[in-house]
């Protein structure tokens, strides 16, 4: 059984890169898949979640050699995939469960798409609800609907989808099953979610058309194949990001990360809380913007985060509230019921390890109310099997007086392999530094 055992940390002082993004690794392997020639995808994160979706696309008859764990070169099938010998496992990837469900709806042939204990208990309704409106035959065959799914191919045909949440799984999952869908396929989120799925079809030239919260595409259409880079993952840079801020003293600068306007929300919330930060985009022509954050550390105090800002930080929810822990004054997490039901309850865990700590907590069904400032004294917790759970509290432990051990952490590795060497280094290099000079910072404006 994995732990993590962490100490007490005087100031950060590192210059990192951290692994390639989740949500475009998964994304880059099914779109080159589907692609009409060969394309070379570097940057690539090979935790466990993406090799999932390199595992999948094999099963479907496309050749993928991985010549280095961040290199893919994939043989596009030109959109003809092959009917897998045996159940598809998405492991613990909800996302790769529910693109792979709208991808396969459209398919001339039956699929079936398993997973874990943990993904067999999330929901999958909300994929297999607007997909049966296109035609599709897709049964859950556990209980409410969920994994393993059956999924009888079948012609589809475009619908316009008005989505009750902002989910670019969602999304995706609709535009995916659009591509073999006669006519036009349409979603309209309530708010902005993720992009990447749009952008990365129009980087594989397939045409969209885009109305303010709603975004089409035309049936029929096969990616060209091209070359893609995937930049950092800012989920996972969020971690360090709040580590440096919230300590007086610390400089970190984090390297060729992911800079997608609707993926930066944590920097916002970060400067509202007080951080110094800065944010350098890179000069080049690219998909998905990518650059440098850096950050020094200060004071930090309580913020809001709720409303239509939720959907692009409801992965940093975790290490935030940590945040909202170390800081002075009240932070108020609401709207987040989504966090619910992901790898764990969240809501639940956060609240459960931060009370642990010495930290108080008011728990709602929609997040929490977190009263910053307590000194927080390191204890054992569970990770309750759930990636982000680990490292956010890895991070608290950090600050705690005495040690923390974090257990069950083997689930790291679906999103950051890597994690516990990085916090290792920080640890040591954070021992043997002095206090560096302070200047004022701001998080540059900027328009996308």
């Amino acid at each position: 059984m994995a732990e993590f055992r962490v100490t007490r940390a005087p100031h950060i002082e590192a210059e990192i890169r951290v692994p390639g993004d989740k949500s475009i690794s998964h994304r880059a392997v099914i779109l080159s898949s589907l692609s009409n020639g060969t394309c070379v995808v570097t940057g690539f994160l090979p935790g466990e979640d993406c090799q999932c979706s390199v595992n999948a696309m094999r099963a479907l008859g496309v050749e993928i050699e991985q010549p280095e764990p961040t290199t893919l070169i994939i043989k596009g099938c030109h959109r003809q995939f092959k009917a897998p010998s045996a159940p598809i496992d998405c492991g613990n990837s909800g996302t790769l469960m529910r693109l792979l469900t709208g991808l396969l709806a459209g398919q001339p042939f039956e699929s079936e798409l398993v997973g874990d204990a943990s993904l067999s208990g999330r929901p999958m309704n909300r994929v297999i609800s607007p997909l049966s409106l296109m035609g599709a035959k897709i049964v859950g065959q556990g209980p409410k609907q969920t994994a393993p799914l059956k999924i009888s191919g079948t012609q589809l045909h475009a619908i316009h989808y008005e989505s009750p949440i902002a989910s670019a799984q969602i999304k995706s999952a609709v535009l995916l099953a659009g591509l073999f869908a006669r006519g036009q396929t349409s979603v309209t989120e309530p708010a902005q979610s993720r992009n990447h799925t749009e952008k990365m079809f129009n980087y594989y030239l397939l045409k969209t058309h885009h109305d303010e919260l709603t975004v089409s595409v035309l049936g029929n259409q096969m990616p060209e194949s091209r070359n893609f880079q995937v930049p950092g993952d800012i989920s996972s840079a969020a971690f360090w990001l709040v580590a440096a801020a919230a300590q007086e003293g610390s400089h970190l600068l984090v390297k060729d990360v992911g800079l997608n306007s609707t993926r930066t929300g944590i920097l916002n919330v970060l400067v509202r809380m007080g951080a110094r930060l800065r944010e350098v985009i890179d000069e080049v022509d690219q998909v998905e913007r990518m650059g440098v954050l850096e950050v020094r550390g200060g004071s930090f105090h309580g913020t809001t985060i709720q409303g239509k800002e939720i959907p692009n930080v409801i992965d940093e929810i975790p290490i935030l509230a940590v945040a909202g822990a170390l800081a002075e004054g009240t932070t108020h997490i609401r709207d987040a019921e989504e966090l619910r039901v992901k790898e764990t309850d969240r809501i639940a865990a956060i609240v459960h390890n931060l009370r642990a700590m010495g930290a108080e907590v008011e728990e709602f069904q929609d997040g929490m109310t977190i009263q910053g400032g307590r000194p927080l004294e390191g204890t054992t917790l569970d990770s309750f099997g759930d990636h982000r759970i680990a490292m956010a509290f890895a991070i608290a432990g950090l600050f705690a007086e005495g040690r923390t051990v974090i257990k069950n952490t083997e689930c790291v590795a679906t999103s950051y392999p890597g994690f516990e060497e990085q916090l290792q280094k920080i640890l040591t290099r954070a021992q043997h530094v002095s206090t560096p000079v302070i200047s004022s910072f701001t998080r540059e404006a900027r328009n996308d």
